[in-house]
């Protein structure tokens, strides 16, 4: 079985993490797959992405055994987790994670890396990294500093709480906890409904919302006008006036 799985059904492709016997631990072999499930994301006909995992987790995080084979965890690092980080969040068109189980590690900093986070009602969020003595990494420091604000991200990190699924959407980690059953319908729903919005638009927005973490007022206000530019002259504006002064619901194609 390939240790990452890619299926695209309509506008949605859903990438599975695929070593479910290790709680789809990260190895080199996960980080090739994900890379190359990342470059079919960019097809123009993709216009949402799932990302979860198979099995009883979402990911516990970076499979301990192959990582402590290197002598060079920084250059690892660089290889492999960052370019797939940078690639989910260069993708303009939503990434949702589908957290289904236990989320650790690497596994937590991915799954924040995605534009938002559903996740089953016997979902888990553990830091890890510092129960072993190692500091976040692959962008858990950056996302999770945005996601929950700096106190709480470090209270957090370095307590090595484990977190509950509803604590985490009280928190704001989480958009939505539903039951685990139910959690592929929902994800599927979700996505479906953002591959049907103006797919250039709502990449855009992902871009702006980006940069808006180190720009200046004038910076970001330079990027919206640009930006604003780039989406009047789409399809999809045009359709969106013209269905609103026609007063029926928009066919958004993504162009």
């Amino acid at each position: 079985m390939a240790e990452v799985e890619s299926s695209r059904d309509g506008a949605v492709q859903t990438i599975t993490l695929n070593r479910p016997e290790v709680l789809n631990s990260f190895n080199r072999a996960v980080h090739a797959g994900l890379r190359d499930a990342l470059k079919e994301a960019r097809d123009p006909e993709v216009r949402a992405v799932v990302l979860t995992g198979a099995g009883r987790g979402f990911s516990a995080g970076q499979d301990l055994t192959e990582f402590s084979e290197t002598g060079d965890l920084g250059g690892t690092l660089r290889s492999t987790y960052h370019p797939n980080v940078l690639a989910i969040r260069a993708l303009e068109k939503p990434v949702i994670a589908a957290v289904n189980g236990v989320c650790a590690g690497a596994g937590l900093s991915l799954a924040c890396v995605c534009d938002f986070r559903v996740a089953a009602d016997n979902a888990s969020f553990v830091p890890g990294f510092i129960g072993i003595g190692l500091v976040p990494d692959a962008g858990g420091t950056f996302f999770l500093h945005r996601l929950l604000g700096a106190s709480r991200a470090f209270e957090w990190m370095t307590s090595n709480r484990r977190l509950s699924a509803a604590e985490a959407h009280a928190w704001g980690l989480v958009s939505e906890v539903v039951e685990a059953d139910s959690l592929g319908t929902r994800v599927a729903e979700l996505a479906a409904v953002y591959a049907a919005m103006p797919t250039r638009a709502v990449g855009m927005t992902k871009r702006l919302f980006d940069h808006a973490a180190t720009a200046t007022l004038e910076e970001q206000l330079e990027l919206e006008a640009q930006l604003q530019v780039a989406a009047a002259q789409t399809d999809d504006f045009r359709e969106g006036v013209a269905s609103f002064l026609e007063k029926r619901e928009p066919k958004f194609t993504g162009r």
